[in-house]
């Protein structure tokens, strides 16, 4: 049986008083481990019809835990407190802690050889690490930290190709970088200012940028989501945007806006056969969008019961699970109608 976004159906969803920024899938299994608001990471599993969360035990963050990434055997998280922290993933213990950025971590990312992970900040910085040891491998930079008004710009987020050959990184100016994973190395450079706003007259700042991007599974296509032009600066006011680029030849294939259910797209994730997206995120509501790569039509769209922070498929792509403002959710992208079984027509004779 293979997935159909057609089909989507939510099956589960858990209510919670804290906020779920990031989370991760032990493959094989339906065991989530999740980034909270209130400075703790948590094991859960959705196998278990009433599973309690468990937090981990150590010292752990200072503020909201905004990363979190499977490598080399650990959980690894980082926040808003600057701090990377690696947790046993079978005792839930912490193992080790490095106060690795200046500024808040907006996201932990594993390489698909699960041996090193890239972590982004708001200082602008892209670093990749070594899982195993803790060493920091690289320092890669280009973001700037300033934005065109003067004001602190944010490093929102990062991708690995599926071969881990490429990096992608995007800032909150909606400028978006492809790195070379084993150099380090830039090749190539795209711009999507749309999802940028600057408000000069009521708040005199910026709002928006990239919140999302995601290589197709063949590394040729680059998507990146965030927002369209907010008016409303204090509501997340602005259409859902996803921009598509070709981006070894510089070219956008599909600008993307849809204003029926607003707000930011916090992560995108290709189907492996390239055909469809997922799109996902929110503003005070939430929604997953799925789209058509080829035409950039909308498949199928669902108001989602949170603002979504992250999501994850198991490995057939029929089962998404979903993290984000005071909730956990469960679809399904199968059809479990099944067909009645013909008897056998009796020989005759």
């Amino acid at each position: 049986m293979s997935a159909d976004p057609s089909q989507l159906k939510k099956i589960k969803e858990f209510s919670y008083k804290d906020i779920f920024f990031s989370m991760e899938r032990i493959p094989q299994t339906e065991r989530l481990f999740y980034g909270s608001s209130d400075f703790n990471v948590y094991h859960i599993d959705m196998a278990v019809e009433k599973s309690e969360p468990t937090a981990f035990s150590g010292d752990g963050h200072r503020s909201y835990v905004t990363g979190i990434t499977l490598a080399a055997g650990y959980v690894v998280s980082g926040g808003y407190d600057g701090r990377l922290v690696w947790w046993d993933a079978e005792n839930h213990q912490q193992v080790r802690a490095v106060n690795a950025h200046q500024k808040w971590i907006r996201g932990v990312f594993a390489h698909p050889d699960g041996q090193t992970f890239v972590s982004i900040a708001d200082d602008m910085l892209v670093k990749l690490w070594d899982a195993e040891s803790g060493r920091l491998l690289h320092t890669l930079v280009d973001h700037k930290p300033i934005t065109p008004n003067h004001y602190p710009s944010m490093l929102f987020a990062a991708t690995f190709s599926s071969d881990g050959k490429l990096l992608a990184t995007a800032d909150k100016v909606g400028h978006i970088v492809i790195w070379e994973t084993a150099t380090g190395q830039k090749l190539a450079e795209l711009e999507a200012p749309v999802m940028y706003t600057w408000d000069p007259k009521q708040r005199r700042h910026s709002i928006g940028g990239i919140r999302s991007v995601a290589f197709s599974r063949d590394s040729k296509l680059l998507a990146a989501g965030g927002i369209g032009q907010i008016g409303n600066v204090d509501h997340l006011g602005g259409p859902s945007r996803v921009e598509v680029f070709d981006w070894e030849a510089g070219k956008r294939l599909h600008e993307l806006e849809d204003d029926k259910l607003k707000g930011l797209v916090e992560q995108i994730c290709f189907h492996e056969s390239g055909d469809w997206f997922l799109a996902a995120g929110g503003d005070h509501n939430g929604f997953v969008t799925f789209y058509d790569t080829k035409t950039g039509k909308m498949i199928k769209q669902e108001k989602a019961p949170m603002h979504i922070h992250e999501f994850a498929f198991d490995e057939t792509f029929e089962t998404l699970y979903a993290v984000g403002h005071n909730k956990i959710a469960v679809w399904q992208l199968k059809d479990e109608k099944v067909k009645p079984v013909e008897a056998p027509v009796p020989a005759v004779g």
